[in-house]
C-alpha cells in the first residue's frame, strides 16, 4: 500500500503540476522588492547623483500625511543611501535641517547599527539622530517607528518602549509600520512572549477598519511563532525552507494560527491581483500557509502576488530570498498537484 500511494502521488504530480502554473509569471519575470511607480524615478535619479526627486517624494508624503507610503519610501531610500551615499550626502549638505533628510538619516543610522556586530552600542550613539528626526515634524509617526526599531536593538527597557509606543499611536493610531515594529519588541525573540505577541496583534487587528494592513498583524505573530525552534510544528514537507528564529515561549494552538491566516486571506482579497501595496503581506501569508500545509490557499496567494516577491519573509530563512521564493513556488504546485485526483469526478 505505501508503494501504491507513492505511485499515485507521483502520477498526480506529473499530470497536474504543469497546468497549475496557470496564472503564475515565469521565473525570470518575478522581481524582488520592486519599487512603486513613485519611488522608482527617485531611485533612478539618486543613482545619477540627483537627490531632488527623492526630496520631493518624501515632502509630498509628509504634506499629504501618507504615512504608510512615507515609511516604505524612507526605508528604501535609506537602504539605497547605504550603498550609494553620494546623492544623500549632497542632500544633507544642501538642506541639513530638512525633516525628510533627517528622517532618512535616522533610518540609515539605525539600519547601519542593526547590521553591526557592536549593534547595541552603535544604536545607542544614534539616539540623537532619531530624536532630531522626530522633532523635525511633530505630526509624523514614521520617526517613532524608527525609534521603536532603535529601542529593540539598543535594549531599551519596557518603560521606555511604552513611552515611545504612546508617542507613535498618538500621531497615527493605525500606522502599520509602528505596529509591526512594536510587535517585534513584544515577541518572544526579544522582550515579550508568544502570548503577549498574539494578544497585541489580535487586539490591534480587531480595532482597525477593513482593508487596513494592521489586519495582517496576527499572521506576523504566527510567523514569529512558526520560525521559533521551540514550536512543535515541523517544517512543511517537500518544500525547502531553511533556518528559523531564536525565540522561546509557550505553545500556540493550531486554531489560533489558522485564524490569523484566515484574517490575512480576507485582507488579501480586498486588493487586486498583482497590487504591489499588499505584496509583503501576501508573501508573509504564503509562508504561514505553507507551514500550515494549506497548499491550495498558498497557491492562490502566489497567483495574487504575481511578480512582486519581497525580501521579507524569505530573507529570514534563506540567504537568497528570490531563489527561496521561486523554489517554494514550485514546491507548492507539486503539493497541490499531488492531492488533485487523476480524473475529475463524474457528474
Amino acid at each position: 500500500m505505501p508503494l501504491l500511494r507513492a505511485l499515485i502521488r507521483t502520477a498526480r504530480m506529473i499530470r497536474h503540476t504543469p497546468a497549475l502554473a496557470a496564472g503564475l509569471p515565469a521565473d525570470d519575470e518575478v522581481l524582488l522588492d520592486v519599487p512603486d511607480e513613485r519611488l522608482a524615478p527617485a531611485l533612478v535619479a539618486a543613482g545619477h547623483g540627483d537627490h531632488g526627486p527623492a526630496a520631493k517624494l518624501l515632502a509630498a508624503t509628509r504634506e499629504g500625511a501618507e504615512w504608510e507610503n512615507r515609511d516604505r519610501h524612507t526605508a528604501r531610500l535609506a537602504a539605497f543611501a547605504r550603498s550609494r551615499p553620494e546623492w544623500f550626502d549632497a542632500w544633507q549638505e544642501a538642506a541639513p535641517h530638512d525633516p525628510d533628510a533627517l528622517l532618512v538619516k535616522a533610518e540609515l543610522a539605525v539600519l547601519t547599527g542593526w547590521e553591526s556586530p557592536a549593534r547595541a552600542e552603535i544604536l545607542r550613539r544614534s539616539g540623537p539622530l532619531v530624536a532630531a528626526a522626530a522633532a523635525a515634524d511633530p505630526r509624523d509617526p514614521v520617526p517613532w517607528r524608527v525609534a521603536l526599531d532603535h529601542a529593540r536593538g539598543a535594549h531599551v527597557p519596557r518603560s521606555d518602549f511604552d513611552r515611545l509606543w504612546a508617542e507613535a499611536v498618538r500621531r497615527s493610531p493605525h500606522h502599520y509600520g509602528c505596529h509591526a515594529s512594536a510587535l517585534q519588541y513584544l515577541s518572544a525573540a526579544w522582550y515579550g512572549s508568544h502570548r503577549e505577541c498574539f494578544a497585541f496583534a489580535e487586539e490591534a487587528a480587531a480595532q482597525t477598519l477593513s482593508g487596513s494592513l494592521i489586519r495582517a498583524l496576527p499572521v506576523r505573530a504566527a510567523f514569529a511563532y512558526l520560525t521559533s525552534p521551540s514550536n512543535p510544528m515541523g517544517v512543511a514537507r517537500s518544500v525547502s525552507m531553511r533556518g528559523g528564529g531564536r525565540e522561546t515561549g509557550g505553545r500556540v494552538p493550531r486554531e489560533r494560527l489558522d485564524a490569523a491566516a484566515d484574517l490575512a486571506i480576507a485582507l488579501s482579497r480586498e486588493y487586486e491581483a498583482g497590487d504591489p501595496y499588499p505584496a509583503e503581506v501576501r508573501n508573509l501569508l504564503t509562508y504561514v500557509l505553507v507551514r500550515l500545509e494549506r497548499w491550495p490557499e498558498a497557491l492562490e496567494q502566489l497567483r495574487l502576488i504575481g511578480r512582486y516577491a519581497t525580501s521579507f519573509p524569505w530573507d529570514r530563512i534563506a540567504s537568497d530570498p528570490l531563489g527561496q521564493f521561486l523554489e517554494l513556488r514550485d514546491g507548492v504546485r507539486i503539493e497541490v498537484a499531488s492531492t488533485t485526483p487523476l480524473r475529475a469526478p463524474r457528474g
